[in-house]
């Protein structure tokens, strides 16, 4: 694999910055990348939990060096490949940026399958087994946590009044799964980093998006951007937080044990508690329905959708997103899924 000179430079510095943290003590230093910088679950908990909330709560015992992909010059996609060589302890990013090299990981994000932030966190509960094993395999890491961020809705520059108005046009999708979902409503679907999205928008390069809410809003979509309609048609962008396998077990039982209970009550919890919220924060703050508490509401026109749109929508799930997913991975991976996240939301996935 080809490191970027950038992200070499970083992984340089970071490197630096570890050993300045004292020799001696190197076995309970954790190198931690977190996701994106500029978004809430980063600034609001992934940064605090692992600089300030996990050290304190080992009495010293255990410190960190903490940054985030991007400000690393890192793909998102590339995350877990560095997390399984070693180049950092602890990594962070959204599951469905590296579905090309775990098929397995889209299992736990298909667009519609949980509307709702309850249903949500059933489905990241019931997949936990299989994210998992998929890690470990794939990337030589163990899983400390899977969160969400807000439910991933669609914004548009351009007038639409429900789901068969995307038809033909050219929507940026959070994921392939995603992309199959769109193209299976009639749009055409590109792949364009989430940084680049507000200038496509700008530009006509692309009509529609998707994202969080929340996330959008920060990143100030709702200023190249006219319509807002707040179906999770993206999922909910799960971030798993995994550890390298081999660090991981060169920690003691009793750290071990420390590690997961504080990622669990301090971290885990939290994030699905304000998740509960996020979607409905970002929808007021982008369009002026409801108190925006993050700064200047926009004025985004928001689409209802109808019983047609939600018809639509379970239609192009069950009819092409999840036989597709269920042909890219193997029969154990199916059966696990169906004996899983399928009871919990209603569906089985075959490859026939």
């Amino acid at each position: 694999m080809v490191i970027p000179m950038k992200t070499r430079f970083a992984l340089s510095a970071l490197g630096i910055a570890l050993a300045a943290a004292g020799s001696a003590n190197a076995a309970d230093t954790l190198n931690v990348v977190g996701s994106w910088s500029s978004l809430e679950l980063n600034r609001q908990f992934e940064k605090p939990f692992w600089s300030e909330t996990l050290p304190a709560a080992s009495n010293g015992d255990l410190s960190t060096q903490v940054t985030t992909f991007d400000q690393m010059g890192i793909p998102g996609s590339d995350v877990y490949r560095y997390l399984g060589d070693g180049v950092f302890d602890v990594g962070m990013t959204v599951a469905d940026y590296t579905v090309s090299d775990a098929p397995e990981l889209e299992g736990l994000d298909l667009p519609m399958m949980a509307p709702t932030a309850e249903e949500a966190q059933q489905v990241a509960e019931a997949f936990r087994p299989l994210a998992e094993s998929t890690m470990n395999k794939r990337f030589n890491s163990h899983v400390l946590a899977i969160v969400p961020y807000p439910a991933q809705v669609l914004f548009c520059n351009t007038p639409i009044e429900g789901l068969g108005d995307l038809q033909d046009k050219k929507v940026r999708a959070s994921g392939r799964s995603t992309g199959e979902f769109i193209e299976a409503l009639g749009a055409q679907s590109l792949n364009i980093a989430f940084n680049e999205v507000p200038g496509s928008l700008e530009r006509g390069v692309i009509d529609c998006a998707v994202t969080g809410s929340l996330s959008g809003y920060s990143a100030g979509w709702h200023e190249v951007s006219s319509h807002l309609m707040p179906l999770p048609l993206g999922g909910w962008d799960y971030v798993i937080t995994a550890i390298n396998q081999d660090k991981w077990q060169g920690l003691g039982a009793e750290t071990q044990t420390l590690i997961q209970q504080q990622v669990d009550s301090e971290f885990t919890a939290p994030v699905w508690e304000n998740a509960r919220g996020e979607t409905a924060r970002g929808v007021a703050c982008l369009t002026g329905e409801g108190d925006c508490p993050l700064g200047k509401s926009a004025d985004m026109t928001l689409v209802d959708f109808s019983d047609d749109d939600a018809k639509r929508a379970r239609a192009a799930l069950e009819d092409t997103v999840l036989p597709a997913w269920a042909a890219r991975v193997d029969a154990e991976t199916r059966k696990t899924w169906n004996e899983s996240v399928g009871k919990v939301v209603g569906l089985t996935a075959s490859a026939e």
